[in-house]
């Protein structure tokens, strides 16, 4: 499995590797820190039609440049949707606000909305949903 974490702070994206990493959920991670660095990933993926696809994104919803809504609508947009077709997103923010859940939800892609940080139990809880 691959795996992009994108999240302006680098501690969590870091600690989202460990994790990630520790309970052996994905092959590759990889990183961006906005979600203009991201779609530059996708475009390079689309690129190279060699590359192993993305199978799940965490997305942070605030950061600067573009942030985690922006990226989802020109995710779409550029309709990269249809292109990584088998790509989930997964909502992972420090906001428990009850809109910012409603408003993932509108989105097809997205499979999931969780609090940060990302945990050792919900990775395997992802894994056994995901299997």
């Amino acid at each position: 499995m691959n795996v992009l974490c994108i999240d302006d702070d680098p501690i969590t994206l870091m600690l989202c590797k460990k994790v990630i990493e520790k309970v052996n959920f994905a092959s590759t991670i990889f990183t961006s820190n906005n979600g203009e660095e991201a779609l530059e990933f996708f475009n390079s993926l689309n690129q190279d039609k060699e590359f192993e696809k993305i199978d799940i994104v965490f997305l942070d919803l605030n950061m600067p440049i573009m942030n985690g809504w922006e990226f989802l609508d020109e995710y779409i947009k550029n309709q990269f949707d249809k292109v990584f077709h088998k790509t989930k997103f997964i909502v992972l923010s420090s906001t428990i606000d009850p809109k910012d859940i409603n408003k993932s939800k509108t989105y097809e892609i997205v499979i999931d909305f969780i609090s940060k940080p990302i945990t050792k139990e919900l990775l395997e809880d992802l894994k056994t949903k995901l299997n």
